[in-house]
């Protein structure tokens, strides 16, 4: 599978993009009230109390702008993030620009470079900011060290990615397999507790229609 998802993208030789400094879950000014979002996360809430106390050394706590690259196609470094508010998609594009979504992830959620981590390549898409987001993030060496420290958690986190990886087979099948409302239907119903939350041109472009499209079939009830 990983095979078939990296046929899918063209890597692009960039940097990695800056973000600013801020503070480890364990000094931030909201730690408090992180900790409980954090606890909810799908990966996160398998720690027991030592591991928590372990990991909270590592995460950082960063407040990313809507539309802020948090990681780019083609970089090297590499890092594991827990979403606590907000929208991320994961992009592809080619030569010409031209953009491919492969998925949305919101609270509660991940995302990860780490299927290139363990392929040794370079990541084959970027992950932006839909609105302003609040995640977690630690390097992928420092989480990749960590999981070995846990194996359960190594266990849990693979499984998550195994997931990830075949729901963006799937939506990428869906766009050849299904008509406009069909791929409308299809994503209100996996998606429904996003599909009030993403912009127009957003969501359109993910289930590949043009934002009047969209409304087109919304207007004359096909959806």
């Amino acid at each position: 599978m990983l095979s078939a998802l990296n046929s899918l993208y063209s890597s692009l030789a960039v940097d990695s993009p800056a973000t600013a400094i801020m503070p480890l879950l364990s000094q931030h000014p909201e730690a408090r009230i992180v900790r409980v979002q954090l606890r909810q996360n799908l990966i996160l809430k398998h720690l027991d109390a030592g591991q928590w106390e372990q990991i909270e050394t590592l995460l950082e706590i960063i407040d990313y702008p809507k539309n802020e690259a948090l990681e780019l196609q083609g970089a090297l470094s590499m890092e594991q993030y827990f979403i606590i508010d907000g929208i991320l998609k994961r992009v592809v594009s080619n030569a010409q620009g031209k953009e491919m979504i492969l998925r949305f992830a919101a609270e509660s959620d991940i995302d990860t470079s780490y299927a290139a981590w363990r392929l040794k390549r370079p990541v084959p898409y970027s992950i932006r900011a839909v609105t302003k987001v609040r995640a977690a993030k630690l390097s992928m060496e420092q989480w990749v060290h960590f999981m070995a420290q846990h194996p359960g958690i190594k266990n849990a986190f693979e499984f998550e990615i195994m997931k990830l990886m075949s729901e963006v087979m799937a939506h990428t099948i869906t766009l050849h397999l299904l008509d406009a409302p069909g791929r409308v239907r299809r994503f209100m119903r996996k998606h429904a507790e996003l599909a009030g939350r993403l912009p127009k041109k957003e969501l359109a472009s993910y289930l590949n229609l043009s934002p009047e499209t969209l409304s087109r079939l919304k207007r004359r009830g096909k959806i």
